[in-house]
C-alpha cells in the first residue's frame, strides 16, 4: 500500500487511539511488550526495546536477588525509558526478588509461570509497582483483577516456551469482551502489525512479542540459535509430547531438533523400565522431568542447537533476517497503522 505522508499520519493516529490505554499503562510510545525469554531478554535486548519506544521486560528466570539487582542496574545504564521485570512465581526467593525490584523502583512487575500467591501480590503492591499477571481463562482473569492485578496478558498456545492448551484467537474471544477493568495485552504467534491491529480492534490494549525479537541485532542469543530461528517455518515450532499420563510433561513449544526426538526415546525407554519393574515410578518421573534441565541455556547461550532447547513460537516463520530492534518495531507499527487505514477506507466504501 503506497501511502502519502498524510495517509500514514492518519493510520498512525488510528493506531495511537486504539492502544492509548496500553501506552498510558506502560508509559511508552508503542504498546508492545517484549516477551520475557530466559537467557535472551537481558539488559541489551530489553534496553533496545525500550529505547525503540516499546516496553522491554527483563526475564529473571532463576536469577538470585543479587544477580537480578545487577541486571536491573545494568539495564538502567542503557536506557532512561521504562522497562519491567518478569518474575517466576515458583522461584524460592520470589519475595526477595520483589524487594529488589522495589529497591530499584521498578515500575512494572510481571508475575508468570503460575497463579501468583497472595503474599507476592501484596509485596508488589507494597513497593508501588504496577502488577501484570498472565491468565489462561476468563474466570482466573477476573479473580486476578479482584486480587490486585493492574493488567493482564492472555497468551495463546502459539507462543514459544511453556504454553497452555488454547489458541490466542479463542482466548481473545473468551476474555477481551468481558474484562474492561484493566488493560489486557495479547500474546502468542504475533509476528506482524496486521495481527496487532486486529486484536486492538477486538479490545486489546496492546500486545506482547518474544520470538520476533530473538534475531534482533541487539539480542545476545548465540549465532547458532539465531540461525535456527531464521531457517525455521511455523510448522517447525512444535509442543513437547507427553506419552503417558503417569509421566507428566509440561508442554513447551520449541523448534524440533535432535533433542526433541531423543526426548521421545527417553520417555519410551523410561516408561518401559518402570513398567518392567526395573525402575521406581518416582525415579522415572524425575528422569523425564529433568531431561530438559539447562537445555535452553545450552542452545541460546552456548550455541548447542542439537541437544539444547530451541524455544520458539509459531511466529518464527516470520523471522526472516537479523534486524535492529528499532527497525522491527517500526515495521510492526507501520503494518498495524496501514492495516487500520485500509479497514477505515473499506468501511467508508473507498476500497
Amino acid at each position: 500500500m503506497d501511502l502519502s505522508a498524510e495517509a500514514r499520519a492518519g493510520g498512525r493516529a488510528l493506531l495511537d487511539r486504539l492502544w492509548a490505554r496500553g501506552r498510558a499503562f506502560l508509559g511508552c510510545e508503542h504498546a508492545i511488550l517484549g516477551g520475557a525469554m530466559t537467557w535472551v531478554s537481558e539488559r541489551n535486548l530489553v534496553a533496545a526495546l525500550s529505547n525503540a519506544g516499546a516496553f522491554g521486560v527483563l526475564a529473571s528466570g532463576a536469577m538470585t536477588p543479587e544477580r537480578l539487582s545487577e541486571e536491573i542496574a545494568a539495564t538502567r545504564a542503557l536506557t532512561a525509558r521504562p522497562f519491567g521485570v518478569n518474575l517466576i512465581t515458583l522461584h524460592p526467593q520470589l519475595l526477595d526478588l520483589i524487594a529488589v525490584c522495589g529497591q530499584h523502583r521498578v515500575g512494572h512487575v510481571v508475575l508468570a509461570g503460575g497463579v501468583p500467591p497472595a503474599p507476592a501480590i501484596a509485596a508488589v503492591k507494597a513497593i508501588g509497582a504496577k502488577l501484570v499477571c498472565f491468565t489462561p481463562a476468563l474466570a482466573l482473569g477476573k479473580k486476578l483483577v479482584r486480587s490486585g492485578a493492574d493488567a493482564l496478558v492472555i497468551e495463546g498456545s502459539e507462543a514459544g516456551g511453556h504454553i497452555g492448551p488454547v489458541s490466542l484467537s479463542v482466548l481473545a474471544q473468551e476474555i477481551l469482551p468481558h474484562i474492561a477493568d484493566v488493560p489486557v495485552f495479547v500474546a502468542g504467534g504475533i509476528g506482524r502489525g496486521e495481527a496487532i491491529a486486529a486484536f486492538l480492534l477486538m479490545g486489546a490494549a496492546g500486545c506482547q512479542l518474544g520470538t520476533r525479537f530473538v534475531c534482533a541485532k541487539e539480542s545476545t542469543a548465540h549465532p547458532n540459535f539465531k540461525k535456527a530461528f531464521l531457517r525455521a517455518a511455523a510448522r517447525d515450532a512444535v509442543p513437547s509430547v507427553q506419552l503417558d499420563a503417569q509421566f507428566p510433561v509440561i508442554p513447551v513449544r520449541a523448534i524440533a531438533n535432535a533433542a526433541s526426538k531423543r526426548f521421545h526415546d527417553v520417555q519410551r525407554e523410561t516408561i518401559a523400565k518402570v513398567q518392567s519393574g526395573g525402575l521406581p515410578l518416582a525415579e522415572g518421573q524425575l528422569a523425564i522431568e529433568h531431561f530438559w534441565a539447562g537445555a535452553l541455556r545450552r542452545a541460546a547461550v552456548e550455541g548447542d542447537v542439537e541437544s539444547g532447547s530451541l524455544m520458539a513460537g509459531q511466529s518464527v516463520g516470520m523471522v526472516g533476517k537479523e534486524q535492529p530492534v528499532a527497525e522491527i518495531v517500526a515495521e510492526l507499527v507501520d503494518q498495524a497503522a496501514e492495516h487500520l487505514l485500509r479497514v477505515a477506507r473499506r468501511l467508508q466504501g473507498e476500497d
